[in-house]
């Protein structure tokens, strides 16, 4: 056995668990924990600006690759307070990362010590566990408990909490003797699956919901694999957006109420039997549960019970890890393929791909200030399918999950529940850090891009270089869009006369001068022709200078985008692309 301070346990821990990077912020109640981070050593550690960025920054880690977990430290009080935006974003979309923050000392957190809050009872609504450990000798098994608890069933965040004193007491602790706590993660049975199977063979027009369950679970080439064996279209959600390749022939469109495709829908909308696996059927997603579900039976497999029958009832319901039950239904496909008893679906997916090819949304506009629909044109001819777009809220994603094309799993890192303003730069940071061969672009509007500015100067300082897309429209674009309902445009213009760039015309912000202040390069771009070279300008300069760049783009100032409160009744504002040249880099067009 050896004798240390119960933080240097924990970040024995930590190492063991497979932790080699941490986000935060130092401070005087989480000084001990970063004393022993310094002494044990193997843990690097990038410095946020902000302890919410820190947070963001763990979950673009958390995301980037399976098994990683993101980890972000703050002091007591306000930065435990500022993480819980990064708690939620990450509760929600069933990311596990792991916040630490220090405490006052046991003696005085109920005397209203100085930064001295309960934080646990804060955060539980938006974590999986969270815990104040008031015993030294606890220290090393709560890490323990919470690497489990991230790890098992559906994943999500936890929170530890650390007494000052707690940290810089002395136990007993021998790494030696730690073994991390085995997974439980549920298991579709084989009766489970062939009763899917056999509703899936009744079908005529069948169709497989792809959710972020699989990317979670690390199975997207079992969700290919099955949808090549039974020849099943497949609908990706938003979250589960390149789990199979934008170009495969069984990707058939996303669907939804903004980030959606014209083809995805309809062809939503002529199934009848889905199986949706690792989703939840968000409402963005589906719309209102009558025009969903209406004529269509389901089968939903999701890895935490409660989730199954939480919006609507399935006539199926399979509590199960994706990747486990993907397992089984190959198994069982195969057998009924050697066995001649899958369905032939070459007709209905011919019947789907003629939707993909003829209800493209028109990308081609020639317009000054530019028409958005253009810029995402111009990011599909640059970036290759080896690009890993990072974006969060706004029209801006809206546009870019209409638009831009997606080709492998976590290749888009979406925050995609909750959707926090200014989530993009230190989820981006994150990811490059997580890989830094990774080519990286983010995409954002100009008030996402505002609200964590500060953070291009952690990428600057840490050699996290990565392309941002900011499209400048100078409005709160998704709200003033919301408003038309309410016959109002109230108090979501960002547009002034800046006097110190008066070449803006009035659109506001300088971003390419804090850019630059901040340590980054920037490109401003003002008409059509000169995206596409402002990008590749880009790609040069994060090689030459190891920063982030920010290519901007002057956008027209009101540009209305497809979507709307029900699948069948999305509203579109431009025309169909109806020969090739109105849709350049659209995956298929009939021409």
């Amino acid at each position: 056995m050896s004798k240390m301070r119960a933080i240097e346990a924990a970040v024995l821990v930590m190492r063991r668990e497979g932790v080699d990077t941490a986000f935060g912020i130092p401070g005087a109640a989480i000084n001990p924990l970063y004393n022993a981070l310094q002494k044990v050593g193997g843990i690097d550690h990038v410095l946020a600006r902000h302890v919410e960025g820190a947070s963001h920054m763990a979950e673009g880690y958390t995301r980037t690759k399976a098994g990683n977990i993101g980890v972000c430290i703050g002091t007591s009080g306000p930065a435990g307070t500022d993480m819980v935006t990064g708690l939620y974003s990450a509760s929600a979309d069933s990311i596990p990362i792991l916040c630490i923050t220090g405490q006052a000392p046991r003696a005085r957190m109920h005397k209203e010590d100085f930064q001295a809050v309960d934080i646990t009872s804060i955060v539980k609504p938006v974590t999986k566990w969270a815990t104040t450990v008031l015993e030294p000798g606890q220290v090393p098994y709560a890490f323990q408990k919470a690497f489990f608890e991230m790890r098992s069933g559906r994943p999500g965040p936890v929170l530890i909490d650390l007494p000052f004193d707690v940290q810089m007491a002395e136990i007993e602790f021998d790494i030696d003797a730690y073994q991390p706590l085995p997974l439980a993660k549920p298991s579709a049975t084989r009766v489970q699956v062939e009763k899917a199977l056999a509703l899936l063979d009744q079908a005529e027009r069948p169709l497989l919901v792809a959710g972020g369950g699989i990317i979670n679970a690390d199975a997207s080439d079992l969700l290919v694999e099955f949808a090549e064996l039974t020849g099943i279209p497949v609908i990706p959600t938003l979250m589960g957006w390149g789990t199979i390749p934008d170009d495969h022939p069984l990707m058939v469109g996303m669907v939804g109420l903004q980030t959606s495709h014209r083809y995805g829908n309809a062809t939503m909308l002529k199934s009848d039997v889905v199986l949706g696996i690792g989703n939840r059927w968000a409402n963005r997603h589906t719309g209102s549960v009558d025009v969903y579900t209406e004529g269509r039976k389901f089968i939903h497999v999701d890895i935490e019970g409660t989730q199954i029958g939480r919006v609507f009832t399935p006539d199926l319901g399979i509590v199960s890890d994706a990747a486990a039950a993907l397992t089984v239904f190959i198994e069982v496909a195969r057998e009924w393929q050697a066995a001649g008893k899958l369905k032939n679906r070459s007709a209905w997916l011919q019947d789907c791909q003629q939707r993909k090819a003829s209800l493209q949304r028109k990308t081609h506009f020639d317009n000054v200030p530019v028409k958005p629909q253009r810029v995402y044109e111009e990011m599909n001819q640059v970036f290759g399918k080896d690009t890993c777009y990072v974006s969060t809220i706004g029209l801006s994603q809206i546009a870019g999950a209409q638009f831009l094309h997606v080709y492998k799993p976590r290749h888009w890192i979406n925050c995609g529940q909750a959707g926090p303003l200014g989530w993009t730069i230190p989820a981006a940071l994150g990811v490059v850090k997580a890989d830094p061969t990774r080519k990286v672009v983010a995409l954002s509007g100009d008030y996402d891009f505002q609200f964590m500015i500060e953070e291009l100067a952690v990428g600057a300082q840490f050699k996290l270089p990565y392309i941002h897309v900011v499209v400048n429209n100078s409005y709160l674009g998704l709200i003033r869009q919301a408003q038309r309902g309410f016959d109002m445009d109230y108090c979501v213009q960002l547009s002034f006369d800046n006097l110190n760039a008066p070449e803006l015309n009035g659109y506001g912000v300088d971003h390419v001068a804090v850019a630059e202040g901040l340590g980054c390069k920037a490109l401003r771009v003002f008409e059509p022709g000169q995206i596409q070279p402002a990008l590749r300008k880009a790609q040069e300069l994060i090689e030459e200078f190891k920063v982030p760049v920010i290519v901007e783009i002057i956008l027209e100032r009101v540009t209305n985008i497809s979507m709307g409160t029900e699948i069948n009744a999305v509203n579109e504002f431009e025309d169909l692309a109806l020969v090739g040249n109105d849709a350049p880099t659209a995956i298929s067009l009939l021409d």
